[in-house]
């Protein structure tokens, strides 16, 4: 299909693309395009203007700041996932970023966009959400810090507020102990996650002193599995983690559409949470 009309204009530094967007509140951001191009292609996306970010250079590049990885938002998920600096420091966003769609996509799209664009069903926000990231907005006004906790508003919203540009995400580096991995379900490998499991584990003296857990398209944004995480604390791996991960649907508000019924999905976070928290743990 053919997008609805549109002015695009080109910003050529970071200040005067927080400025475009200030002045039209129909205005949107472009970078990598994978999530934004399809939905003005559908006549799902009305935009006055499109704001081309793709240059800038203050949004690019993974750099290690120490006690934490700073991504860029226009890292791309094929520079997140070979990035020595993210394995190292983060590597369950390396795990995560690997699974997004194709080559071909990885290529081009953006990590900051992926967030941005706040679809429930991507790979990326639960595990930012899982991780504690930060993330980093900039508008004429100056810096805001947003928790991804209070970033994700609801179905592809966000607390981006007008004029402002995601410019890169936070993520702590946890440290010694811990474990990660990114169990997905889906049925082509290039499609959206039916459902997803984000988990960080900390293991000492045999047992699991604590448990994060991010869950993908299991309601209208991503989600924590919180009383899965509580249930998992002090326990050793064997039938009681099982029992534990059962709790990982609670709480959940999961969708129903052509992929499955919302039971469905409720049963696929509690098995995928299983097996995410094993592998984690280091039990294949």
């Amino acid at each position: 299909m053919i997008p609805a009309p549109f002015d695009y204009t080109r910003a050529a530094t970071l200040e005067e693309a927080c400025q475009a967007l200030a002045a039209d509140d129909e205005a949107k951001a472009l970078a990598g395009g994978q999530s934004l191009l399809p939905l003005l292609r559908l006549r799902l996306a009305y935009p006055s203007t499109l704001v081309d970010i793709g240059r800038l250079p203050e949004l690019q590049g993974v750099h290690d700041r120490g006690d934490h990885v700073f991504i860029g938002a226009l890292a791309t998920h094929d520079e997140v996932m070979r990035s020595p600096v993210v394995t190292a420091g983060c590597p369950l966003v390396a795990l995560a970023a690997a699974t997004v769609a194709d080559p071909a996509v990885r290529h081009r799209g953006t990590f900051g966009g992926s967030l941005a664009h706040a679809d429930p069903a991507g790979d990326l926000p639960a595990v930012v959400l899982a991780l504690d990231g930060v993330l980093v907005a900039r508008s004429a006004a100056g810096e805001r810090e947003i928790p991804a906790a209070a970033f994700f508003a609801d179905y592809l919203e966000t607390s981006l507020e007008a004029g402002e540009i995601l410019v890169g995400v936070r993520i702590p580096k946890l440290g010694e102990g811990w474990g990660f991995h990114y169990e997905k379900f889906h049925r082509t490998a290039q499609a959206w996650a039916i459902v997803g499991v984000a988990a960080a584990v900390r293991r000492s003296n045999g047992s699991i002193q604590e448990a994060r857990i991010g869950l993908t398209n299991m309601g209208p944004t991503p989600l924590r599995a919180g009383a899965a995480e509580t249930a998992l604390q002090g326990l050793e791996l064997g039938d009681a983690v099982r029992q534990a991960c059962g709790e990982a649907a609670e709480g959940t508000s999961p969708p129903a559409d052509l992929h499955g019924q919302p039971d469905y999905r409720r049963h696929l976070a509690r098995v995928l949470t299983h097996r995410a928290v094993r592998t984690a743990a280091g039990t294949p």
